[in-house]
């Protein structure tokens, strides 16, 4: 029994002597004012959450495509997490379809949505923006507005 307690002497006599954390007044101990004042605002300041996300600015952006080669410039928009109101009035049959399609492969690989908002108008979001108002495109459809 005596051996135990001389590896517990050897180990952890030494303790009392030596102390990693600083010592730090106690509200109860006189302070001078700058030393509360800078340990108070510490503390101010860690307690402080701010969120990221409230201090970006969301954008919309309005695009009228004519050509396929357009689609590009809409995806980068659409990468940069901004919102497109695509207007396709003036864009080719043949170049309404592939547009459509190719928006619609950026929007889904980056959690986003297309939807249509009027008569070739169409709103594509990305992940981090809410549409409300899914009956729009019914009621749409339902006035004869073929989308």
């Amino acid at each position: 029994m005596k051996l135990f307690e001389n590896i517990k002497e050897f180990f952890y006599s030494g303790e009392e002597d030596y102390d990693d954390q600083p010592e730090v007044p106690s509200h109860r101990e006189k302070t001078s004012e700058p030393e509360a004042a800078t340990a108070d605002s510490a503390t101010d300041r860690r307690n402080k959450v701010v969120n990221i996300q409230t201090t970006a600015q969301l954008q919309v952006v309005l695009v009228k495509p004519e050509v396929f080669t357009d689609a590009k410039q809409i995806a980068d928009h659409l990468i940069s997490k901004k919102t497109v109101v695509l207007n396709l009035e003036t864009a080719s049959p043949e170049n309404k379809r592939r547009i459509i399609d190719f928006l619609v492969g950026v929007a889904y690989a980056n959690g986003g949505s297309l939807k249509p908002v009027a008569n070739l108008t169409y709103i594509i979001t990305p992940y981090n923006v809410g549409f409300i108002g899914e009956d729009l495109v019914g009621e749409l459809e339902n006035n004869g507005v073929v989308i």
